[in-house]
């Protein structure tokens, strides 16, 4: 009698215990399936990305001799859903059991359940072997409390792994280098060169368009950029620490047009899907730093290791503490729709022209342009966070719900009133032209705050805190925000309240 295992398109986890021994009872099970190209409009390169990634990973456990069976889109047994295909599956392999990794989204965990409960036959979901932590432990370390700290999560991983850590004290005396790593980039460090990997990928978007799967976003000549198999993982991890690191901590909140990638690691997508761990990532960030202590201060190790160790594991931790009430939550009660330019780029506000262009050119976006540049416009414009979610997890390459919900729901749109985001993340265009290089070409003057050319970041500004003054006033992080609108002049209150409400009327304009 047979085993059915089932491996989705973000578990291509080749070191798993799964895979170490050939079992010739065991067939796995992969799939290209419409519920999961159509749940959102995604950018192309991210479903042929998945795709690609997934054929090269059933071709390497069939060249390891596993017994693998693969559904591609154009499959005539193809039914499209999970529960469908493992249904007829299990019945034309007469399987007696079926295993799963425990999926790292809701929908398809409860949608895993729900199907394993009707059948009458041996089920059981396994553990993924990829992150730090087990998915509920965060919500066990703050049972019972209203928010859950980043920095006290990201100190009690790094003592209880044991990562850059002697005698239970930081590396370096602190746990957070974070003031360290705020710099503008002006150019006197050349970018280095952009990993492109060219998987010819091609054959892939014909699929998609002869199946009528809507996408967003290009692929140049069908080059795919991004890696999709773990060797072109571990070449990526390579480029990063040898050529990326050096700089990443420095200019890793910077905005610049001078290059879409600046030092960042471009590894989110490698180890979304699994094909990096994230254990290994880290390990070897800072096997590199001891080797070149000289070339890589612990000020730009740390704050890429607070991205992993940290950010990445506490974002699964409050996905799976708030799931699934997180998915409704709208504490400011923002209803706005999204403006179309974020499917176009055509707006005259040329950081977020950059942004949302640079989005649907290569399916990314750097953490700042995600935070303080689209969500933050978003935030400030009181965009529904329910759209928000679904342009997010559509655009980006790296997107899965586990990862972009909590960052835009919490961290970007403070739609769960403080659970992540001690405060709302919003700014004027003094920080963006602080941080970036946009300003001098923009057809908005950052230091207007009222009058035609006047930077709408301006105006929404103090208009965000001003129509949600009884929600937030009562935020130490925020009262200065309140003091300084309290001393202006009313005449230049009411100009500011006049000009954002034209903005908010007319955002398909700007």
């Amino acid at each position: 009698m047979k085993t059915l295992r089932l491996i989705l398109g973000d578990q291509l986890n080749a070191q798993h215990s799964w895979f170490q021994e050939v079992r010739p009872e065991v067939v796995y099970v992969l799939m290209e399936v419409r519920q999961e190209t159509d749940y959102v409009r995604h950018h192309v390169q991210k479903v042929v990305a998945f795709f690609a990634a997934m054929r090269a990973f059933a071709e390497r456990l069939r060249h390891q001799g596993h017994q693998v069976v693969y559904l591609t889109l154009d499959d005539p047994r193809n039914q499209q859903t999970l529960p469908e295909n493992l249904k007829a599956l299990l019945h034309e392999h007469q399987a007696s059991r079926l295993e799963w990794m425990l999926p790292d989204e809701w929908r398809v965990d409860q949608q895993l359940q729900a199907f394993a409960a009707s059948l009458e036959l041996e089920t059981a979901g396994v553990d993924s072997e990829h992150f730090f932590e087990p998915r509920e432990a965060l919500g066990t370390l703050f049972r019972g409390k209203k928010t859950y700290l980043m920095e006290t999560f990201y100190r009690k991983m790094r003592q209880q792994h044991q990562v850059l850590v002697e005698g239970g004290k930081p590396v370096g005396g602190k746990w957070n280098f974070d003031q360290e790593n705020r710099k503008r980039y002006d150019g006197a460090v050349p970018l280095p060169p952009v990993p492109h990997f060219h998987t010819d990928v091609s054959d892939l978007v014909r699929l998609l368009t002869d199946h009528g799967v809507t996408t967003v976003g290009s692929l140049a000549a069908g080059d795919l950029r991004w890696p999709v198999t773990r060797e072109q993982g571990l070449q990526a991890l390579e480029h990063f620490v040898q050529e990326r690191l050096p700089f990443f901590g420095t200019y890793q909140d910077a905005l610049t047009e001078e290059g879409p990638f600046l030092f960042h690691s471009l590894l989110s997508f490698a180890l979304n899907v699994k094909l990096l761990s994230p254990r290994e990532v880290v390990e070897r960030a800072i096997q590199e730093w001891k080797q070149r202590p000289e070339a890589i201060s612990l000020a730009q190790l740390e704050g890429f290791v607070r991205q992993i160790l940290g950010w990445r594991e506490y974002m699964r931790g409050v996905y799976w503490a708030e799931m699934p009430g997180y998915r409704s939550q709208n504490f400011l009660e923002h209803d706005r729709p999204l403006p179309e330019w974020f499917w176009t780029g055509e707006t005259q506000m040329r950081c977020l022209r950059q942004a949302v262009t640079q989005s649907l050119e290569h399916a990314y976006a750097h953490h700042i342009q995600r935070l303080m540049v689209t969500g933050n416009f978003a935030l400030l414009a009181g965009v529904d966070p329910e759209a928000v979610d679904a342009w997010y997890l559509g655009i980006y390459v790296d997107a899965l719900e586990w990862v972009e919900l909590p960052n835009t729901r919490g961290m970007s749109q403070y739609a769960d009133g403080g659970q992540v985001a001690t405060k709302p993340y919003v700014a004027s265009a003094n920080y963006l032209n602080r941080m970036g290089d946009h300003c001098v070409q923009c057809a908005y003057d950052p230091k207007q705050k009222t009058g035609p050319r006047a930077c709408p970041f301006n105006a929404l500004y103090w208009e965000f805190f001003v129509r949600h003054r009884e929600r937030l006033q009562g935020n130490h992080r925020i009262g200065m925000t309140y003091r300084t609108w309290d001393k202006m002049a009313p005449e230049a209150q009411q100009q500011l309240l006049e000009q954002a409400s034209w903005i908010r009327e007319h955002l398909e304009v700007l």
